[in-house]
């Protein structure tokens, strides 16, 4: 389960630094009970992010059933997905 306060609080400390691999490391310390995966948000498909912000999106991952999927729930995710956005 991920609160709806640490999705925000994630949001809150990518929106004052350059989204990148050592930020997503220091949200794993942060908050280690959550898995954190960086990538591009272009690489995400079928999915729709919980959280919008400049330069990133955020979304939730459920690992049940040992299967990663894209979820909208917050009760069964697992972990977030931090999707930078390429500036155009």
């Amino acid at each position: 389960m991920i609160t709806r306060a640490q999705l925000q609080g994630v949001g809150e400390f990518l929106s004052r630094q350059p989204v990148d691999e050592p930020s997503v490391m220091a949200l794993r310390r942060q908050f280690p009970d959550i898995h954190f995966t960086y990538c591009m948000d272009d690489d995400v498909v079928a999915a729709n992010p919980l959280h919008e912000a400049d330069g990133f999106n955020l979304y939730l991952i459920d690992s049940r059933n040992h299967c990663l999927g894209f979820t909208q729930d917050l009760e069964v995710a697992t972990g977030i997905v931090v999707a930078e956005i390429e500036a155009a």
